[in-house]
């Protein structure tokens, strides 16, 4: 118990600071989004360059941590999808569902969590987490979307524009960068070393505080409270009892890593799916919902997962 209060806790007071901010109005939705650009464009790039520029080869070889961590996500997501497509939605609704399923909070809830609960040996599990989650799975779900609606003539313009937008982001771009510095040997020079990480310490904070704020300015309108249902308990249940029977049973990894690896794949949805539902007008009610419904018991689930872990 006492782990679950030192680090699940705060994670989860800080998502609760930014709900109430955004829910009376202390911060409006222009304020909302110039906090996320400032995480995505500044913090969370300095965090991911200082944290892989430290990284080791022998944690770049941890390829239990990868199969584990995308099997769980894998997993979920066919799992969702068909069942999807047994109720009756279209192929590219299914695959927004498994997206909802599959689609780990890693970047802005994730690389903070693993700090707090972990410390900073864990930050390049997190930041490989999330390459696996947004240029994996994020661009199987919109290939998917795409040919079942069989959109000819914008299928490789949109191709074209989600590849541009994330091999131009500076969270792509930063951690190879920090990466290929690790690996070199080269050392970071000390005044832009104390750069990034001064401004790499805001990143937890700010992009925790943006999780609250999207919480309590997006609306959720739907009524199907049985999709949501299902969706939260293949997120925050099956995923990472996927995840930590491949983990723990089927490949081998230090236990910081598979402890991340369980960790990371337990977390509520992130906002991608969310973007792609709105984007193209699928689910958009039930992946809010999901995103909502999942945060709110995911402090249950991932504390509890917190202190399991803190026992083995």
């Amino acid at each position: 118990m006492q782990a679950v209060l030192n680090s699940a806790l705060p994670v989860f007071a800080l998502i609760l600071t930014g709900f109430i901010c955004g829910f009376f109005g202390v911060f409006d939705k222009t304020a909302t989004d110039n906090l996320n650009r400032f995480a995505i464009y500044l913090a969370l790039p300095s965090l991911m360059f200082t944290a892989m520029s430290r990284i080791r080869p022998d944690q770049v070889q941890q390829f239990g941590f990868a199969a584990a961590f995308c099997g769980g996500f894998a997993v979920t997501f066919a799992v969702a999808f068909a069942v999807s497509r047994l109720r009756g939605r279209r192929v590219a609704n299914a695959s927004v569902e498994g997206l909802d399923a599959g689609y780990s909070n890693v970047g802005f809830m994730g690389i903070p969590m693993c700090l707090l609960v972990f410390g900073p040996e864990s930050a390049p599990a997190s930041i490989i987490a999330t390459l696996f989650t947004a240029c994996v799975l994020f661009l199987f779900a919109i290939v998917v979307i795409e040919i079942d609606l069989q959109k000819a003539d914008g299928f490789w313009s949109t191709s074209a524009r989600v590849a541009r937008a994330i091999f131009t982001s500076p969270l792509l771009i930063a951690p190879v960068a920090g990466l290929a510095v690790g690996l070199s040997g080269l050392t970071v020079p000390a005044p832009f070393a104390s750069f990034t990480s001064i401004l790499g310490g805001a990143a937890s904070p700010a992009a925790l505080v943006c999780i609250g704020l999207f919480l309590a300015q997006e609306r959720v309108v739907t009524n199907d409270i049985g999709s949501i249902a299902l969706l939260v308990s293949m997120k925050l249940i099956l995923q990472p009892a996927v995840t930590a029977f491949l983990a723990f049973r089927v490949f081998s990894m230090p236990p910081l890593w598979s402890h991340s690896a369980v960790i990371l794949s337990a977390l509520p949805i992130g906002s991608g799916p969310f973007t792609i539902a709105k984007l193209y007008g699928l689910e958009a009610g039930v992946t809010s919902g999901s995103i909502l419904a999942s945060h709110v018991f995911a402090v249950l689930t991932v504390s509890l997962l917190v202190a399991w872990l803190a026992q083995i």
